[in-house]
């Protein structure tokens, strides 16, 4: 979708044929319940890695670390057929222009010439619900791991806030835009496309940066950067 946007942003006439939509939607939908089921796996990692971090190797193997990519696929893909299967065979006759940067579920259905009562149900209950009850179940996690770590042993609860921070955030600006987005998806609201952009291009990017920022050799860095920059301002 991002090169894609890209390159519409370079020509003068933008357009993209009904199968190019049709792509940009599956992989959206395939992709996003792929990332969600990954960061309920995530949760799950870092409680083992918290609770049990003598039996973390044998319990987090190369076996169960293969199914879960395996399960994340599959839930994508499920997730994205049973909501496309309907909607491939929607009959089109404009107009045929989207309001917005990419092509999406509640934007495509709009455009169709039938009444879509039951198929603009089946999107908010399988996006907007979904990403709604996975978000507040992860959140919960989260949030007893915290408690519970806060009446243990001195010192825990700072190390969890290390491990769960970077999750925490991740999962925030994963979800927050999408439960927005998805909740309401039928409604115009302007701020929707701030939100695509963020949660298409934003979001990805900081991804990365989010996680490196978390790694312990590239803080050690960092500080090392630091102490160099400062030594050199001192120095003049």
């Amino acid at each position: 979708m991002t090169p894609k946007m890209v390159a519409d942003f370079l020509r003068e006439k933008k357009t993209t044929s009904l199968w190019g939509c049709m792509a940009q939607m599956f992989f959206l939908h395939f992709l996003g319940g792929s990332e969600m089921t990954l960061l309920i796996v995530m949760a799950v990692d870092r409680y083992i890695a918290i609770w049990k971090p003598l039996h973390y190797t044998a319990i987090m193997s190369l076996r169960v670390l293969v199914g879960s990519v395996l399960l994340s696929w599959a839930v994508g893909l499920v997730h994205t057929m049973s909501q496309m299967v309907f909607t491939v065979t929607l009959p089109f006759c404009g107009p045929n222009i989207v309001d917005d940067i990419f092509c999406d579920l509640p934007l495509v259905i709009k455009l169709a010439c039938t009444e879509t009562y039951v198929l603009e149900l089946l999107v908010i209950a399988d996006s907007g619900l979904l990403s709604f009850i996975c978000f507040t179940l992860l959140l919960i996690s989260y949030s007893v791991i915290l408690v519970t770590v806060r009446h243990g042993a001195s010192g825990g609860l700072s190390r969890a806030l290390s491990t769960l921070s970077a999750h925490i955030t991740v999962v925030t600006l994963f979800f927050g835009p999408c439960i927005f987005i998805y909740t309401w998806p039928f409604s115009s609201l302007s701020v929707d496309k701030f939100l695509s952009v963020f949660y298409s291009v934003i979001t990805p990017l900081l991804n990365p940066i989010i996680y490196t920022l978390r790694n312990q050799e590239m803080k050690s860095a960092m500080n090392r950067l630091r102490t160099q920059h400062t030594s050199s301002i001192h120095t003049f």
